[in-house]
C-alpha cells in the first residue's frame, strides 16, 4: 500500500524520503499511514521477539509514541521498518529487564490510531500460538511449533530476515550487532530448526 503524498512532494519522490518529511511535519495522516501499513508486522515482530503476548500491546502503542516524538531522527536514508523495528526492539528489551518479564539476554547468552489518540494491536486472543495461529496447513503448523521452541535470537533472525525479507545490513541496525553476528544468528538458526523438524518427522515416522 502506498502512503498518499503529502503538499508539494514530487511523485519521484522516494517512500522513505516521504516518510522522513512526513515525521518532521509531525504530519498525524501520515502517521495514521504508517500504522495502518505496519501495525500487524509490528505485532507479530514482538510477539516472536517476547515469546509473549501480554504486554505487545502497550508496546506496540508505546512504539507509535517514540516515532511520533524522534521523527526528525529518520532521514530518510534507510526504509522505515527498520528504523521502526529498532525502536520496538529497545523498547521491549527494556520493560524485560524492569519488569523481569523474561530475560533476553541471559537466555542468549546460554544459547549458540484511534480516535482516543491510541493504536489498537489487533491481538490475538486466548487459543493457539500466535505461530500455530498463523498456519494455513498441517507443515505450517509443525514450522510454527518448531520456530516457537528456538532460541529468541534465532526466531528473531529468522523471522527479520525471511517473513520481513530484511538484508543482513539492516537486520544488523536493528538488533544493533555486526553483519557476521547477524549472519551467524541465522546459520545457527536454520540449523536449529532443521533439526527439530527432522526430529520431529522422525517421531511421527515411529508413531
Amino acid at each position: 500500500m502506498s502512503l498518499p503524498l503529502p503538499p508539494c512532494v514530487k511523485p519521484a519522490e522516494s517512500a522513505p524520503t516521504q516518510i522522513a518529511r512526513g515525521l518532521r511535519a509531525r504530519d498525524v495522516a501520515l502517521l495514521g499511514g504508517l500504522v495502518e501499513r505496519y501495525q500487524a508486522q509490528l505485532v507479530r515482530y514482538l510477539i516472536y521477539l517476547t515469546g509473549r503476548r501480554e504486554h505487545v500491546e502497550d508496546l506496540v502503542q508505546e512504539t507509535w509514541l517514540r516515532v511520533l516524538e524522534r521523527g526528525r531522527q529518520y532521514d530518510g536514508r534507510m526504509r522505515f521498518e527498520p528504523w521502526l523495528f529498532a525502536i520496538a526492539r529497545h523498547l521491549a528489551l527494556d520493560l524485560m529487564r524492569h519488569r523481569r518479564v523474561l530475560s533476553l539476554d541471559g537466555a542468549w547468552q546460554a544459547g549458540p490510531a484511534g480516535d482516543d489518540g491510541s493504536f489498537p494491536a489487533s491481538l490475538p486472543a486466548d487459543g493457539p500460538s500466535p505461530f500455530e495461529a498463523a498456519a494455513r496447513s498441517e507443515d505450517a503448523a509443525r514450522l510454527a511449533a518448531s520456530l516457537a521452541a528456538l532460541e529468541p535470537i534465532y526466531r528473531e533472525a529468522l523471522l527479520l530476515r525471511f517473513q520481513e525479507e530484511m538484508s543482513l545490513l539492516e537486520i544488523a541496525g536493528v538488533v544493533g550487532a555486526p553483519v557476521s553476528t547477524v549472519a551467524s544468528r541465522i546459520q545457527r538458526g536454520l540449523a536449529a530448526l532443521r533439526a527439530r523438524l527432522a526430529k520431529e518427522e522422525d517421531a511421527d515416522g515411529r508413531s
